[in-house]
């Protein structure tokens, strides 16, 4: 073997020991400093005003459950639909990380959702934790959980507590 591929097998070994340890090494921690990758993703994804963008972060058949609505969204053509109905009843959606937990496959991502719902008289800022659970390459989101108060939101939009959005 020349030394010229043995050096090349040399660094090669070398990456793929150093990326064994790093994954276990992050496989329980708080990543306040820096959230990883597919939480900022995500954040953008929801802060921008492309849908496909948040639907494209999934798996094909990832799932999105708001649980303060109680709706389930299953594939990236129906998670990209709820991020569109998203954006046409609420201006200036918006999520700010706070903090993330990394747990082997899963995030813990505890964030301010806020926005304007259009016809309400203010716009509201609530604390939200979301659960992802990632595929097995850490690569896209296979299921989201979001959990926020819609009691709270309705209440800082000044709106009733049994408003309803308007159909579309």
């Amino acid at each position: 073997m020349t030394s010229r591929r043995l050096r090349t097998m040399t660094v090669l070994t070398a990456a793929a020991a150093l990326c064994a340890t790093a994954s276990t090494a992050y496989a329980a921690q708080d990543t306040n400093r820096r959230a990883p990758r597919i939480v900022t993703a995500w954040a953008r994804a929801w802060n921008g005003t492309n849908p496909q963008a948040l639907g494209a972060l999934f798996t094909a058949d990832g799932t999105y459950t708001d649980e303060a609505v109680a709706v389930i969204f299953r594939g990236r053509k129906e998670i990209a639909g709820w991020k569109a109905r998203a954006d046409t009843l609420i201006d200036n959606v918006h999520v700010t990380i706070r903090a993330t937990h990394l747990d082997g496959d899963r995030i813990t991502v505890r964030a301010v959702y806020s926005g304007h719902l259009k016809g309400a008289p203010k716009p509201f800022a609530v604390p939200m934790t979301t659960l992802l659970g990632l595929d097995k390459n850490h690569c896209r989101i296979a299921s989201d959980r979001d959990h926020y108060s819609l009691a709270t939101v309705l209440a800082q939009s000044g709106l009733p507590a049994d408003w309803t959005p308007p159909a579309t």
